[in-house]
């Protein structure tokens, strides 16, 4: 799993979104392992159907399907499960990497038990559950409305949008230390800013100067400076004939005179003698 979650604060966030809206929301990481739901048990229909085990294998599936649409789609997901309830999934990315899904679900949006019943009774049918449970289970249940059902999946989308925010769904630190690492790497001879850096990687400042400071031990300046200085003494030893102007623009210094003065520092000696020093 390269997901994080704070559970303690999520079970609270999912009761107040129960608490609003009255349907049951889950978490799922991004392997669809469920990680905890409010509340915890399903809607009496739904353990009905799950009872058989065709009934859960398909439940299962459906949710693999739904939460691997809403994922490409990279937005909220409406739709009708296999039995026939509502659902709606939301993906959760952190960093433009997949972490997890919010789900809520098993909601009996029909105008009348009667038109839900007969759907939802032909759609069961190949799952052999108990057809007599099953329906008294849906005349229980309380209708929503489709346009009830848009409202929540508007406050399920800000709900993924808060976890992000606020850190209750993220990368675990050694994959983005990692993804930080090989990005650097890659393209420290270019023009990098602290704030280009953190738009690639969709982090904050504060984010990358910790992870700087975990992987490198100092700021991430200091690191890519250290990048570059080593590449010019590569340069300078194993390319003799090449212009030092040259050498400056290969290890992302547009400013002749600024890579003089870099080099000079950190290795008290400029460019030139350095190079003499070192044929």
């Amino acid at each position: 799993m390269v997901s994080a979650f704070d559970l303690e604060k999520l079970s609270g966030l999912l009761r107040d979104f129960y608490e609003i809206t009255r349907i049951r929301i889950t978490v799922f990481d991004e392997n669809l392992n469920e990680l905890v739901s409010y509340p915890d048990a399903v809607a009496p229909y739904c353990r009905v159907i799950r009872d058989t085990k065709e009934g859960l294998q398909a439940c299962m599936a459906c949710d693999k399907e739904g939460c691997a649409r809403a994922g490409k789609k990279r937005r909220t997901h409406i739709y009708r499960c296999h039995a026939g309830f509502t659902e709606a999934v939301t993906p959760l990315y952190d960093a433009d990497i997949l972490v997890g899904y919010l789900l809520f679900g098993h909601v009996f949006s029909y105008s009348t038990h009667e038109e839900g019943w007969d759907i939802i009774r032909r759609r069961c049918a190949s799952l052999s559950p108990d057809m007599d449970a099953l329906q008294s289970a849906i005349l229980g249940a309380v209708p929503i409305p489709e346009a009830y059902v848009r409202s929540a999946a508007h406050i399920l989308h800000a709900v993924a949008s808060y976890l992000i925010m606020e850190r209750m769904a993220s990368l675990k630190e050694d994959l983005l230390a990692a993804r930080l690492d090989a990005f650097v790497s890659a393209h420290y001879t270019e023009k990098l800013t602290a704030s280009s850096l953190c738009r690639s990687l969709g982090i904050g400042k504060t984010q990358l100067y910790q992870l700087s400071g975990q992987l490198y031990g100092r700021g991430i300046a200091a690191h890519i400076r250290d990048l570059r200085i080593k590449k010019a003494k590569v340069l300078l030893t194993e390319q003799p004939n090449l212009p030092l102007i040259d050498i400056a623009s290969r290890c992302g210094y547009e400013d002749y005179n600024y890579f003089f003065t870099v080099f000079a520092r950190e290795t008290g000696s400029s460019p030139g003698t350095w190079r003499r020093a070192h044929r």
